[in-house]
């Protein structure tokens, strides 16, 4: 049930932050790196997350300044994430384990003094500004935070015991 307040909001981002963090914290660099049959990493769960983070605060920013928002992104449809994600991963190629995280924390820092300076109203009056739906600040917040960790934890536990279990060496 998504958060209807911003009481509820600010907890349940705290309440998936910190398991997320909790789990993520211990992870290994060989680990991280370590490739699924596609050929993504927690690494690469992680660089995800922080990368959505950053494109629900260019929406938020661009709807208050009356510009164009591009959801989810410029050239991009609803319909074309997986190409999207994979364009994504190519971008982030580079980067390492520490800088995925730090780059998650960073981007969450962010969002949660985001979500500290607004009001209830901003929050949850009205449809988010250049959204072009019905959906609130608070509710494109959630879905860009606090469900994003959630699922990212889950993700990111199934990855591990597959590891574990595939090759207890790492």
């Amino acid at each position: 049930m998504p958060a209807t307040s911003k009481s509820e909001l600010i907890a349940v981002t705290r309440k998936e932050w910190a398991k997320l963090e909790k789990l993520i914290k211990p992870i290994p660099v060989a680990v991280a790196l370590t490739k699924d049959e596609e050929g993504i990493s927690i690494k690469d769960i992680v660089g995800h997350r922080a990368h959505w983070i950053d494109l629900f605060l260019g929406w938020y920013h661009d709807g208050q300044a009356g510009k164009r928002v591009d959801f989810p992104a410029k050239g991009y449809k609803w319909n074309e994430l997986r190409r999207y994600n994979a364009d994504l991963r190519a971008r982030q190629a580079d980067l390492d384990w520490r800088g995925a995280r730090d780059m998650l924390v960073d981007r969450h820092d962010r969002f949660f003094a985001l979500l500290e300076t607004l009001s209830e109203d901003a929050l949850y009056a009205g449809p988010m500004k250049g959204a072009y739906n019905p959906w609130t600040t608070g509710r494109w917040a959630e879905a860009s935070g606090p469900s994003h960790f959630r699922s990212a934890a889950k993700t990111i536990r199934q990855r591990l015991k597959h590891i574990s279990q595939t090759d207890p060496a790492v």
